[in-house]
């Protein structure tokens, strides 16, 4: 039995992924900060709880110190959008401490215990494949994010390491419930936690879902930049 660990558990796609690798016969070490959630996941018998919160560097340590596993999904998260009438610096640093600095702090914890055969997933978005509106904390964490990623994985081939990315597009979430716009193509929690675990078991260098969202969008990251701003502009006239 594979053991799965997983970050921002307690909602979301990581809750879906949780319990849907739990079904699927993996021990899950399920990690966040909320103690209920985490003790209604434990409830399963193949769910392990976790706590801890990931943009706390010793936190972190500490909780993930004696922690064993075969796959890590660091995939904790938040989005807030920009105002540019009312820009805030602060704003930037709330993003990027969970989206980006969680997931540093997670790969500081353990990079010095992955071995040949551990697979490293991280989550990042398709928002950082063109520049969305109001979208510059978020795209900016998660394109920091995947190019982050890519690094690491050249860094841990020789050690034999997979390292994944997950680019979702727009999934139903408590997060994404918040938003007050068109979100096409979205799909439920559940149906992005089968594309990704698919994926991860596929050993995809790059998860995208939905999928044909995610051809429309890497098609249109092909496009000179002048037509990307032209694309991004219009989507924001629309709105």
């Amino acid at each position: 039995m594979k053991t799965l660990l997983i970050t921002g558990a307690t909602s979301g796609i990581g809750k879906s992924l949780a319990e849907h690798a739990a079904d699927r016969g993996y021990k899950v070490i399920a990690c966040g900060r909320n103690e209920e959630a985490l003790t209604n996941l434990a409830k399963h018998e193949n769910i392990s709880p976790c706590q801890f919160d990931v943009s706390n560097l010793e936190d972190t340590k500490k909780a993930l110190s004696d922690v064993e596993f075969d796959i890590a999904v660091l995939n904790a998260g938040t989005c807030e959008y920009v105002d540019i009438e009312e820009f805030e610096a602060d704003m930037f640093r709330r993003v990027f401490e969970p989206n980006f600095f969680g997931v540093v702090n997670c790969v500081d914890a353990f990079v010095n215990k992955l071995k040949k055969g551990d697979k490293l997933v991280i989550v990042d978005s398709m928002a950082r494949l063109l520049p969305f509106t109001r979208s510059q904390a978020y795209g900016a964490s998660k394109a920091a994010l995947h190019y982050f990623t890519k690094s690491l994985e050249v860094d841990l081939h020789d050690r034999g390491v997979k390292v994944q990315a997950v680019s979702p597009g727009f999934v139903e979430t408590p997060l994404t419930d918040k938003n007050d716009f068109d979100m096409p193509m979205k799909i439920t929690a559940e149906e992005a936690a089968r594309s990704m675990l698919e994926g991860i078991e596929g050993n995809k260098r790059t998860i995208f879902f939905p999928k044909m969202f995610g051809y429309i969008l890497r098609f249109m990251n092909l496009l000179p930049s002048g037509l990307q701003t032209r694309l991004s502009l219009s989507m924001r006239n629309e709105k």
